[in-house]
């Protein structure tokens, strides 16, 4: 095999592929056009950030069977294309914790200490003492905005500073916070108790600008922030009003929206501002780890057939996909559709297998329902692969349980969630044993194709509710594929599950939402699912 290395790796990743057997050429620096003309000749890829793996890249390279990812993010890789090439995608999640972790806590100590200006100020030959009074970390709250495993260890520093430790985290249950140390509350809370703010959530649409002039309206006075996650997920034209104003005394970023970022960006101009090119995960001994790691699922995928770090297949034998494929579709898709209708941290996770469903091997099945549940935030750190460890990670317990009775059907997977105080409950089933369904949502019978965009709405059972909504949709220029209605008695309240064309604008929700006979409303999102 001939693996091609197109951005700088340690070397020993590259002794890890020779002592395999493996053929590895390392290219760095190539151009586009030089990429397209040599990748036909390799049957896998090792890149970084740098190299940008199109699809007309893995057009052109026909023996393609596995691109790697030395690091976490595939911003550069067009996952989509590789898919329908039948590629395999592989990163490293998890191999640039500790650096990241310890990068982010050394911003937070620069940026209280203003250590960056007052380096600058006493090399230009000045002695300026008073101008650069400091905050001590002492006893000061720090407010962790994502409990992965950064946050989770930055939070581990953070109380080696004595600092009291709050987080936010939709997937981490109160159980596993208080065993990390960290008192768990809602997000206004953290911003409204926080000294200092630091984000470690990747970058959705649900987080974009999620620390915007809202939530820093919220914070105190003199406030301190830091992102060495993503750029975006803090709106840079908010911050930089904040910074100039009295409520946000001093900003750290390793990131930006636009990278490189510009030399006149206008938080470059600020005193209060300090910020890295990027560096997070820019260690020796990081690189290193994700070097090796990546060769080393290179070594166990061509020459064992063990996918391990992949991103955009389930990690099961091939031979056993085709039968396994269709429950693994309606897995993950039980799994999305239920995270969405879930506040606050998953605690259990109970996945009961019944009829022909029963007979299959239950391992792949539930990682695939896990890697459903988290994706709708965590999105690309989380794969078949890490699912498992990211729940356990959070503290969710996960229970399988064979051999139930599938009722009316051939098969049916039954997913059962503890959130809290509440339990809920979801069935799907095959139809035709290739078809999805969700047939049952907490103890609504319904018949649901898992896909696309939806609605979900509960509503008192009365004549005329069904109409406004209607009305409201055709006002926003929402248009209604499909449309399912349950209940369970006559009179009882009433549950209507609606199919969109597209994603809908998001001030429907809160059209409906005022609605006095609506109870409540959801915007389900099954469009990336398996």
């Amino acid at each position: 095999m001939n693996i091609l290395i197109s951005d700088r790796l340690s070397t020993r990743g590259v002794d890890v592929l020779e002592r395999g057997g493996f053929t590895a050429d390392v290219k760095t620096g190539l151009s586009r056009d030089q990429l397209l003309d040599v990748i036909g000749n390799y049957d896998g890829i090792i890149v970084r950030s740098g190299t940008k793996v199109t699809a007309d890249v893995i057009d052109a390279g026909g023996r393609l069977k596995i691109i790697g990812r030395a690091g976490t993010g595939l911003d550069n890789v067009d996952c989509d294309a590789a898919t329908r090439r039948g590629i395999v995608v592989m990163n490293t999640p998890g191999g640039n914790t500790i650096t990241t972790a310890e990068h982010t806590v050394a911003l937070i100590v620069a940026m209280s200490r203003k250590i960056p200006q007052a380096s600058a100020s006493t090399k230009a030959g000045k002695w300026e003492k008073s101008a650069f009074m400091g905050t001590e970390l002492y006893h000061k709250t720090l407010g962790l905005v994502g409990l992965g495993q950064i946050g989770a260890y930055v939070a581990t520093l953070a109380q080696g500073l004595a600092m009291n430790v709050i987080g936010h985290d939709p997937y981490l249950s109160g159980e596993r916070a208080s065993a990390l140390g960290i008192e768990a509350v809602d997000l206004d809370e953290l911003f409204a108790r926080s000294d200092v703010i630091s984000v470690h959530t990747p970058l959705t649409k649900e987080t974009r600008s999620l620390i915007d002039a809202r939530a820093m309206a919220l914070m105190k006075d003199g406030v301190m922030l830091v992102n060495c996650a993503r750029g975006g997920i803090v709106n840079e034209r908010d911050l930089h009003a904040a910074l100039t104003g009295d409520k946000v005394a001093a900003a750290a970023f390793d990131v930006f929206e636009e990278e490189p970022v510009k030399p006149d960006h206008p938080l470059l101009g600020l005193h209060n501002f300090i910020c890295t090119p990027h560096i997070g995960a820019s260690t020796e001994e990081a690189q290193e780890n994700v070097a090796v790691a990546i060769a080393e699922q290179f070594v166990d995928y061509f020459k064992k057939g063990v996918t391990r770090g992949a991103v955009n297949v389930p990690s099961v034998p091939p031979e056993m996909l085709p039968q396994l494929h269709p429950y693994l579709a309606l897995a993950e898709r039980m799994g999305c559709f239920q995270s969405q209708l879930v506040d606050g941290g998953i605690e259990q996770v109970t996945v009961e297998y019944g009829g022909e469903a029963a007979a299959l091997t239950p391992a792949p099945l539930t990682v695939a329902v896990l890697k459903g549940l988290l994706a709708p935030i965590l999105q690309d750190t989380v794969n078949t692969v890490n699912a498992p460890l990211v729940a356990k990670k959070r503290g969710i317990e996960v229970k399988e349980i064979t051999g139930g009775d599938a009722g009316e059907y051939a098969s049916v997977i039954r997913l059962s969630l503890k959130a809290g105080d509440r339990r809920h409950h979801l069935t799907g089933t095959l139809f035709d044993n290739k078809e999805p369904r969700i047939v049952e949502s907490d103890a609504y019978a319904v018949e649901v194709i898992p896909d696309g965009h939806m609605l979900l709405i509960h509503n008192v059972d009365r004549p005329g509710v069904i109409g406004i909504v209607g009305r409201i949709l055709g006002e926003h220029d929402a248009n209604i594929s499909w449309m399912q209605c349950a209940r369970k008695t006559k009179g009882s309240d009433a549950l209507l599950i609606i199919g969109l064309d597209g994603p809908p604008p998001a001030r429907v929700a809160d059209a409906l939402k005022a609605q006095p006979d609506v109870l409540s409303v959801r915007l389900l999102d099954l469009s990336r699912a398996l």
